[in-house]
C-alpha cells in the first residue's frame, strides 16, 4: 500500500502536468468558447488534486470529513485546523471551490474569460504557496 508521502506526490505530479497545459493555452488571444471551457476543467482539475491531497492527509490522522453539503469548506477548514496550510492559503484556494461549484452546476457557454483571467493568473503561485506548506507539514510527520 502507498505511504501517504507517496499518494500527495503522485496527486502533486497529476497538477503539475495540468499546470503545464494550462500555461501553454492561458495567454492565447482571442480565446474561443472552447478553450475557456478547456482552462475551466483545467482550473477545476487542479482544484480537485488540492482536495485529494487535503483527504489523504486527514485520513492519515484517522480523521473523517463530515458529511454534510458544506463538506468542501469543512475540509478547508479542517486543513488549517490541522496545520496541513495556512488560514491564507485557504481563503486564496477557496475561490476555486467557488469557481468549481460554478464549473460543476453551470453551463460553459456562462463561462467569461474576465472573471477566470485572475484565477488563471494566480494558480501557479498558489500551487506552489500550497506545495510548500503540504511540504513542510510532510516532513514532519512519521508514517
Amino acid at each position: 500500500m502507498a505511504s501517504v508521502r507517496e499518494k500527495v506526490q503522485a496527486e502533486m505530479e497529476n497538477i503539475t502536468k495540468v499546470l503545464k497545459e494550462l500555461e501553454r493555452v492561458k495567454d492565447r488571444p482571442n480565446k474561443e468558447l472552447v478553450v475557456l471551457v478547456g482552462i475551466g476543467a483545467y482550473l477545476q482539475n487542479i482544484y480537485t488534486g488540492m482536495e485529494n491531497i487535503l483527504k489523504q492527509l486527514l485520513w492519515h490522522k484517522n480523521t473523517s470529513i463530515p458529511a454534510t453539503p458544506t463538506w468542501h469548506k469543512d475540509l478547508l477548514d479542517l486543513a488549517v485546523e490541522y496545520h496541513f496550510i495556512t488560514k491564507k492559503t485557504a481563503e486564496r484556494i477557496g475561490k476555486y471551490l467557488f469557481f468549481r461549484h460554478f464549473f460543476m452546476h453551470a453551463y460553459g457557454f456562462l463561462i467569461d474569460e474576465e472573471k477566470l483571467k485572475p484565477l488563471m493568473d494566480n494558480i501557479s503561485e498558489i500551487c506552489l504557496e500550497f506545495k510548500r506548506e503540504i511540504d513542510k507539514y510532510l516532513s514532519n510527520i512519521e508514517e
